[in-house]
């Protein structure tokens, strides 16, 4: 742990002293937003990303998650409106609550076993080896499940799921929901074991490689915020001329992948 004890300390107690001033604000407001970001890259740096210290702050939603039944009768969209900002500004508040209550336990966790004694770190050769395999499966296998030309993203995803499971790979599909800058992200794939997700991609027509880019940027600003590793699986048609092209820019992002399946 390249961070001293009391900086470590002090660091923690800082973004404990700004949460009483984020009340005033709104969940992934410019203000949250920047003091979330610190918070789980500190977390990460002194705990470890597998830490229940880490986890816990990155798995925190912020707004009210799944269905919500309204108190009493109300038909006006802005009487509606109104009525889910108020009950997404609870849960966010109560969410500031339980960060300050996991930031003062990583300094008391601290105080008692010392800096080098709460760094858990992540079995890197375990991830590097499962990455491989997803990537082999999605770069030697895929095209070789795919006849037809697909028409939809679906029929890819369902493709590569068969693979994982023939794999026997652990994941995800679409349950994770990631909430940021007031829209919600559900990712393809995710694979927690080893803070991985993959987002699949059809470029089947002229002018969806560029859309594909701009989806694939914003993405990456949502996932990132939970996930250190992103593999992006473009499946195309015959569109992408230019593959390195395609995927410099992208891949020069640290933990970034981009897989081109051409048909």
């Amino acid at each position: 742990m390249d961070i001293p004890q009391k900086q470590a300390i002090k660091k923690l107690q800082d973004l404990i002293d700004e949460i009483e001033s984020l009340k005033t604000s709104v969940a992934f407001s410019e203000t949250h937003t920047r003091w979330m970001s610190n918070v789980l890259y500190l977390a990460e740096k002194i705990f470890g990303r597998k830490s229940r210290i880490h986890l816990s702050l990155a798995n925190l939603h912020w707004r009210k998650m799944g269905e919500y039944l309204l108190e009493s009768p109300v038909y006006d969209v802005e009487e509606v409106n109104e009525e889910l900002r108020r009950v997404n500004h609870e849960v966010y508040l109560q969410e500031l609550g339980t960060a300050k209550g996991l930031l003062e336990a990583g300094i008391d966790i601290i105080n008692d076993y010392g800096i080098e004694g709460v760094y858990e770190p992540k079995d890197t050769s375990k991830e590097v080896n499962e990455l491989i395999r997803i990537l082999d499966l999605a770069e030697s296998k895929l095209r070789k499940t795919i006849r037809a030309i697909p028409d939809r993203e679906g029929e890819v995803q369902d493709k590569f799921e068969d693979l994982l499971v023939a794999a026997d790979l652990k994941y995800l599909r679409e349950q994770d929901r990631i909430v940021y800058s007031s829209k919600t992200y559900q990712p393809d794939f995710t694979f927690p074991g080893i803070d991985t997700v993959l987002e699949v991609k059809l470029c089947n027509r002229e002018g969806r490689e560029r859309e594909i880019i701009s989806e694939i940027n914003d993405d990456i600003l949502a996932y990132k915020t939970k996930y250190p590793n992103i593999i992006f699986l473009v499946y195309d048609v015959g569109h992408i001329r230019d593959e390195d092209r395609f995927k410099g820019s992208i891949e020069s992002q640290d933990g970034v992948i981009v897989a081109v399946v051409k048909h």
